[in-house]
C-alpha cells in the first residue's frame, strides 16, 4: 500500500474535532488506496508483455502501480520465495529445489499459466542457413559443431549467443534443444532476448534463440526446425518441438489486487494483449 500524509488544523472544539478526523478518514479511505503490485522475473514475459498488461489494466484500475524488473525466471521464483515481490514471471516450471526450499520459507507456489510461447532459432538474415534438424541445433549449442561449414555451404566460425544462468529460457532451452548438456565454453550470454536479436542482426556469423515476440527484427530471420517454422499452430500442435508454457507465480492462491490483476490477464482483453505482443494465448 501506498500512504500519504496529510495535516488537517483541528481547533479543539467538538465540531472541529469530528470534522477533522472525518476529513483523515476520508483521505485513507479515498485518496490513500494507491496499491503497487510488484513483479519479478522472466525477461520473456517482463519485457515486452506484462508491461502491456499493466498499461491497459492502469486505463480502468488507476489507483493501481505497478513496479516489473525483467532479470530473469531465476530472480522472480527467488522474489516470492523471499516475500520480495506480489508475482513472480517465470518463463520455466519451478524445481523441485526450489519448492523444497519455499516450503521451508512457510511458502507454497502456486503456478497460473498465462500464455505460450515458442523458442525460435534466429540467425543473421545474410546466412543462407534456413533450415535445420534438432541434432544440428544440439551440436552447434553444445559446441559439437564451429562451423557454419559442417552443416551449411557456406564456411564461418559460428557465434553462439544465448540467455544467461538466470533465465528461465536458459534453462529451458538446455533441457528442451541440448537433452541438458552444457552450453558450448565459447557461447556469449546475453541479458535478455532483445540482446540476442541485436548481436545476431549485426554478426552474419551468429545464431542464438529467443521467445516469439522478440523476432520481428531487422537483420534476423527465424530457422525451421526439422521443416517446422514456430507459430501458433506449430506449438499448439506440439509439432514444434520448442514450445512451452510462460507462468506466473504467487505464494499460494492469489487474493485480492493481485487476483483481479491476474484475472485480467486470464481474460478475453488480456489474451488479445498476448496475441497482439507475438505470444500464443491460452485459448
Amino acid at each position: 500500500m501506498i500512504g500519504c500524509a496529510t495535516s488537517f488544523p483541528i481547533r479543539k472544539g467538538k465540531v472541529m474535532k469530528k470534522v477533522g478526523l472525518l476529513i483523515v478518514s476520508l483521505c485513507f479511505s479515498h485518496l490513500c488506496l494507491a496499491q503497487k503490485l510488484v513483479l519479478k522475473g522472466s525477461d520473456t514475459l517482463g519485457a515486452k508483455l506484462v508491461p502491456m498488461w499493466a498499461e491497459a489494466y492502469q486505463r480502468v484500475n488507476h489507483s493501481i502501480k505497478f513496479e516489473i524488473a525483467a532479470e530473469g525466471s531465476t530472480t522472480g521464483i527467488a522474489a516470492i520465495m523471499n516475500k520480495t515481490a506480489d508475482i513472480g514471471m517465470s518463463s520455466r516450471p519451478v524445481q523441485s529445489t526450489e519448492i523444497s526450499e519455499a516450503l521451508t520459507k512457510n511458502v507454497n507456489f502456486e503456478s497460473t499459466t498465462v500464455a505460450y510461447d515458442a523458442i525460435a532459432v534466429v540467425v543473421n538474415e545474410a546466412n543462407p542457413v534456413s533450415n535445420l534438424n534438432q541434432t544440428e541445433v544440439e551440436s552447434i549449442f553444445t559446441g559439437d559443431v564451429v562451423d557454419w561449414g559442417e552443416v551449411s555451404d557456406e564456411d564461418g566460425v559460428i557465434s553462439v549467443y544465448t540467455r544467461n544462468t538466470a533465465s528461465g529460457t536458459f534453462q529451458d532451452w538446455k533441457k528442451m534443444a541440448m537433452h541438458k548438456r552444457d552450453y558450448a565454453l565459447s557461447s556469449q550470454k546475453m541479458a535478455g532476448n532483445e540482446q540476442i536479436v541485436a548481436e545476431v542482426a549485426k554478426n552474419k556469423v551468429g545464431i542464438g534463440y529467443v521467445g516469439l515476440a522478440y523476432v520481428d527484427v531487422l537483420g534476423v530471420k527465424i530457422l525451421s526446425i526439422d521443416g517446422v517454422l514456430p507459430n501458433a499452430e506449430s506449438a499448439r500442435a506440439r509439432v514444434y518441438p520448442y514450445a512451452r508454457p510462460l507462468f506466473f507465480y504467487t505464494d499460494g492462491k492469489p487474493k485480492g489486487e493481485i487476483k483481479k490483476f491476474i484475472d485480467f490477464v486470464l481474460s478475453a482483453e488480456g489474451q488479445k494483449i498476448v496475441n497482439e505482443v507475438g505470444f500464443i494465448p491460452i485459448q
